[in-house]
């Protein structure tokens, strides 16, 4: 177990550092958990530990965050209130409807953000909010609806879902734009530990170790992003949004 710990804590510094920039950390974590911990333990325990895990790094990564760039409460606060909210309702239906039935969509969305992002070449690189106060609440709460339930219920590439909300929708920079996602992701994965926990299903000598290498690529990814700027984070995010589609589209239509 002690080599198999060292893996994961690996794969959690790595799954800290992308996620930290863009999002989508758990398309290297939690398929290396699956793997290394599997016959170990149940899957939905594993998935419960790795958001344990997760948590300890968004939170890193957006402290890093707040001291930098000017959050937009207003917005960013409500969505992640909402989110948190539902993204427990997400983990609660995440039993009555196989996740693959979603996959095609998602698939889909990826693709289009990903050719809208590359098209606008100018798109996240200046903060320039377009949304009233009042406009900022209602969409703040669309957002912690849609991306928080879609968090609990299946999850991968939201991190990237959030950014490209906060950039598209409400007209912030990248950098701002990744400092609220962190504020959602941090209140997403709050509620899904809060729910692991209370059913008994966290392994915490596996999570807290992972926790604290997620935390250390957390630092180092925010830092980076913080140091390069929007430029940086807008081609880093097309890179993991690709990664993200092909990933989806073989489990969609390859396996």
């Amino acid at each position: 177990m002690t080599l198999t710990l060292v893996y994961l804590c690996l794969f959690a510094f790595m799954a800290g550092f992308i996620d930290s920039i863009v999002g989508g950390g758990g398309l290297i974590q939690m398929p290396a958990m699956l793997l290394l911990l599997k016959g170990q333990a149940p899957d939905p325990t594993i998935i419960g530990t790795g958001k344990l895990a997760s948590m300890a790094g968004t939170s890193v990564a957006f402290g890093r965050y707040a001291r930098q760039v000017d959050i937009p409460w207003r917005a960013a606060g409500t969505a992640a209130v909402v989110a948190g909210v539902f993204s427990f309702l997400g983990a609660r239906a995440l039993s009555l409807m196989p996740p693959e039935l979603i996959r095609p969509l998602v698939l889909g969305l990826l693709v289009v953000i990903a050719i809208y992002t590359f098209w606008r070449k100018d798109f996240g690189s200046i903060h320039a909010p377009r949304l009233t106060d009042r406009k900022e609440v209602y969409f703040g709460v669309l957002v912690g609806v849609v991306l928080g339930f879609y968090d609990g219920f299946f999850g991968p590439g939201t991190g990237s879902f959030l950014l490209f909300a906060f950039v598209g929708l409400f007209g912030y920079d990248f950098l701002t734009g990744s400092a609220s996602a962190k504020l959602v992701n941090v209140a997403t994965n709050l509620a899904s530990v809060a729910y692991f926990a209370f059913t008994d299903q966290l392994l915490y000598h596996v999570a807290l170790p992972m926790a604290a290498a997620n935390m250390a690529g957390s630092a180092l990814g925010a830092r980076v992003a913080l140091k390069k700027g929007t430029g940086f984070v807008r081609v880093f995010f097309l890179i993991v949004v690709g990664a993200i589609i092909l990933k989806l589209g073989w489990a969609t239509f390859g396996e």
